[in-house]
């Protein structure tokens, strides 16, 4: 949700082009009020359709990880459910069992102990997951520091300063202090030491990032899991470990199934993953599974039974259309096991091979190749002076070509990159159009006998998420 205020929209309304078929040529689109008279639907259509063009083609947005192409046949099966509420189990009981079963392929999917009761849920996006994870996380320490008589107003929760912002939203939401350990050199991401020299008995657990936004590497789970053995084994620390798999939960099982990551090992105790990322959906839908019931405290589930039966229901939301569920599982069905990998594999052929091409163009050193997600990141040579890497997203997005740069966090600032995210609908004719375009943009600001004016201070502190 965007936050504005009143006074920041501008006080004005669009005037309907003649061409338009409306009753009235010379009316006015109300932008900031709701109109006395409708303007009726195909004039509304029409003229949203128009407007819409002027955002960035979806297709060409190299720095969103959000599926931005489904098959048109599971566009169809959306349309066709989106007025399915999935918080109405009684209602809907087939949606329900469509959610349960996307939960159970999950788990097996994750190596969830095949006697147990692994246990998950569907949500928004991962943001959403990762806060339930959290709130689990925190609900079992206060357990734990409540029976052994301690107290319980200091919680903290250890990751790297790669993650996503939304571990940054739990963390001040719910009151836990974040403890994240910074890069350092060429470690851009939590190691197994930095994990456990930030724990203490007050951790609610360790946050493993399967797949950084910053650069698309995978962090070293199960050497920080083992790191955390040793802890407990050393000192008596029994610190839990979450896994987000925001991305990387629908690339490693299917590009990298020998990688223990998931709840083969034993201290992973939840896992969240984004359906409408690497799952293949379109936004929103989020997974959130636990290793068993005792990983999700009872407390924190809620029976409702005003929508006709009793349910229980574990979501930070709660209305919401059962479509993107259903479309995950349309999606889980229609690919199967071979199909994600085929896709996952192009995926990722597609990023090597364009990490090698950047690699050659001259000025660019790459920090990441696309060999874990297929995603990589490339900044300048240390000895380019005439321009920067914001400079070469600016003259790319003349074509259509939309690529962040950003700067790394505290103690790597002086790192600044660009970052390039292959998805579904990426080829590699597109590729090579994109690798025509920076070498020609390329050439351009490499001829430059003076620099560019600097950016702006807010377009230097563009987002790496």
């Amino acid at each position: 949700m965007a936050l504005t205020r009143r006074g920041d929209h501008e006080h004005h309304e669009q005037p309907i082009h003649a061409a338009v078929h409306h009753p009235d040529p010379d009316a006015h689109i109300p932008c900031h009020h709701l109109p006395e008279q409708g303007l009726g639907e195909n004039t509304t259509y029409e003229l949203l359709s128009s407007e819409l063009l002027l955002d960035g083609h979806a297709r060409l947005n190299l720095a969103t990880f959000v599926t931005t192409w489904m098959p048109s046949t599971a566009a169809r099966m959306m349309a066709d459910t989106a007025d399915k509420n999935i918080i109405d189990k009684d209602e809907y009981p087939q949606t329900a069992a469509i959610e349960s079963r996307c939960v159970n392929i999950l788990s097996e999917l994750w190596h969830a102990p095949e006697q147990g009761d692994s246990t998950g849920c569907s949500t928004t996006g991962s943001s959403e997951a990762a806060m339930l994870a959290g709130m689990a996380l925190k609900w079992r320490w206060r357990e734990r520091m409540r029976a052994a008589g301690k107290p319980t107003d200091r919680p903290n929760l250890v990751m790297g300063v790669n993650v996503q912002v939304c571990w940054e939203k739990f963390c001040r939401y719910w009151d836990v202090e974040p403890r994240a350990a910074p890069m350092e050199g060429e470690r851009f991401h939590l190691g197994p030491e930095q994990a456990v020299q930030l724990c203490d008995e007050n951790t609610i657990g360790v946050v493993g990032i399967l797949g950084s936004t910053f650069d698309g590497s995978y962090e070293p789970i199960k050497e920080i899991a083992a790191a955390l053995d040793e802890l407990e084994a050393q000192r008596g620390l029994n610190v839990p470990l979450h896994v987000d798999a925001a991305s990387g939960g629908f690339v490693a099982p299917f590009l990298h199934p020998e990688l223990e990551w998931d709840f083969r090992i034993e201290r992973v105790q939840s896992i969240n993953a984004s359906g409408h990322k690497y799952g293949l959906v379109y936004p929103g839908v989020g997974w959130a599974i636990w290793r068993d019931s005792e990983a999700l405290p009872k407390d924190l589930i809620f029976d409702v039974n005003y929508l006709g039966g009793h349910m229980p229901t574990f979501a930070l939301n709660f209305s919401r259309p059962g479509s993107e569920v259903i479309a995950q599982y349309y999606m889980f069905l229609s690919l199967g096991h071979a199909g994600y990998r085929r896709v996952m594999q192009n995926a990722q052929n597609v990023a090597q091979y364009l990490s090698g091409e950047i690699a050659k163009i001259g000025p660019y050193r790459l920090i990441t190749d696309g060999s874990d997600l297929p995603v990589f990141a490339f900044t300048l040579a240390p000895d380019v002076e005439n321009y920067t890497v914001f400079d070469v997203s600016d003259r790319i997005r003349e074509r259509g070509w939309l690529s962040p740069a950003y700067t790394f966090p505290e103690k790597r600032q002086d790192l600044s990159v660009l970052r390039i995210v292959v998805r579904t609908g990426m080829n590699l004719d597109l590729a090579d159009h994109l690798l025509e375009h920076l070498a020609e943009q390329t050439e351009f600001l490499e001829s430059l006998d003076r620099p560019l004016p600097a950016q702006s201070t807010d377009k230097r502190q563009a987002f790496a998420h």
